[in-house]
């Protein structure tokens, strides 16, 4: 099982010590916050994408390459790559880098996007995000698959003869999960391709979230993907750790109170009960967080939510340090020991190469002289009839 933290950078006034960071300090944070994920011994840093203040993420492509650069075993991510307001055919390329440049630790989370606002900057309408998520991830699929693509659809122009490069690192697409908090119609589209469904287990009560899950494991059998048990499962959430529970309500509390996304709602106590944040002792986190495994079944990828909400840097180590010194080494042995059999692995490209190739060598895509413009017709690579044939 994976475990990390994912950021979606904002950039939030610290209450307690009444003052804002500005973006420079945050993008530097973040990246400090990474390089530690990988300290700690976590194994996946996921970073979000936003296009409005007072968030600084708008290209997670480029700060996750910063990261990979930086880091030696790490797994690098999106918690949210807008499948709705980016071109496929630029989410095909930029990914498609990453995972070079990274020499295959990454994968990415595709949503849909929920600020309004951000919909026409990008000429789009926020009432069409639900067929644009699936128009557009039928267009980026097949841009990672197939070498030549002629298509056409409703809501961008047509594409006639085109390649996407650089084409995926050995010819295997990134992994790709869904990530959704309300919408059965992502995880019916995560079923049907085989691919990964993240619920962001944070807001809600467990049960709203297992519903999609369950639902999620029923489509991906259908589809012919495998068992219940071997679809791919990943949970996000939100942990604040101490000492003692004292500690960790004492310090987390004014930024729970006066956090965006949670201030002037439920008292942090009630919150807490009915969702899955946990604050408290190390034992207190671990043990909640056991309890997702009991309502979920077995999994791939628990997410943490770090440093939201105006946590200052030091504060944010310091956690990590608890996640991954105390946290995690506890929950790896606890949920490897009660693992049923059958049970899938987290995807990585080393599995997905395997499982592709078996033995044989790699596909390296190598453009034949003179076409490779996207312009002359037919295949832009020597080697045709072969990834015909592995198609």
């Amino acid at each position: 099982m994976q475990f990390g933290v994912f950021s979606v950078g904002d950039v939030t006034r610290d209450p307690v010590a009444d003052r804002t960071p500005s973006e420079a300090e945050r993008i530097q944070a973040v990246l400090a916050i990474a390089k530690k994920t990988e300290e700690v011994g976590l194994d996946v840093f996921a970073f979000g994408e936003h296009h409005n203040p007072p968030f600084m993420s708008s290209s997670p492509t480029t700060l996750l390459a910063a990261v990979a650069a930086q880091t030696e075993r790490l797994l690098v991510s999106t918690s949210t790559t807008l499948i709705t307001t980016n071109d496929p055919v630029r989410l095909a390329e930029e990914y498609a880098m990453l995972q070079h440049v990274s020499g295959g630790r990454m994968d990415l989370m595709l949503g849909r996007g929920n600020t309004a606002p951000v919909y026409p900057w990008f000429g789009q309408d926020i009432r069409q995000g639900l067929p644009l998520a699936l128009e557009h991830y039928n267009l980026l699929h097949r841009l990672w698959r197939e070498d030549v693509v002629d298509w056409q659809g409703r809501y961008r122009s047509p594409l006639s003869g085109f390649t996407s490069t650089p084409r995926p690192l050995d010819d295997v697409p990134p992994f790709v999960w869904h990530g959704s908090i309300r919408t059965p119609e992502i995880a019916e589209q995560a079923a049907f391709y085989g691919d990964g469904f993240f619920a962001n287990h944070i807001f809600w009560p467990s049960e709203h979230s297992k519903r999609l899950i369950d639902f999620y494991r029923t489509r991906f059998t259908h589809h012919g993907h495998g068992t219940p048990e071997q679809a791919i499962v990943g949970l996000g959430g939100q942990a604040f750790i101490g000492r003692t529970s004292q500690e960790a309500r004492a310090a987390f509390r004014p930024y729970f109170d006066e956090a965006p996304v949670y201030g002037n709602g439920p008292r942090m106590e009630d919150f807490a009960e009915q969702t899955p944040l946990s604050v408290g002792s190390v034992q207190e986190v671990i043990d909640k967080t056991l309890t997702f495994r009991e309502t979920f079944g077995d999994y791939q990828r628990q997410l943490f939510l770090v440093d939201h909400a105006g946590l200052p840097l030091g504060m944010v180590l310091d956690q990590l340090e608890l996640l991954g010194g105390e946290v995690v080494p506890v929950l790896r042995r606890e949920l490897a020991a009660l693992r049923a059999p059958g049970v899938a692995d987290a995807p990585t490209h080393a599995s997905l190469v395997a499982a592709k190739y078996g033995d044989a060598p790699a596909r390296q895509p190598r453009p034949t002289a003179n076409r490779g413009d996207n312009v002359t017709g037919g295949s832009p690579y020597q080697d045709t009839a072969r990834a015909g044939a592995a198609a």
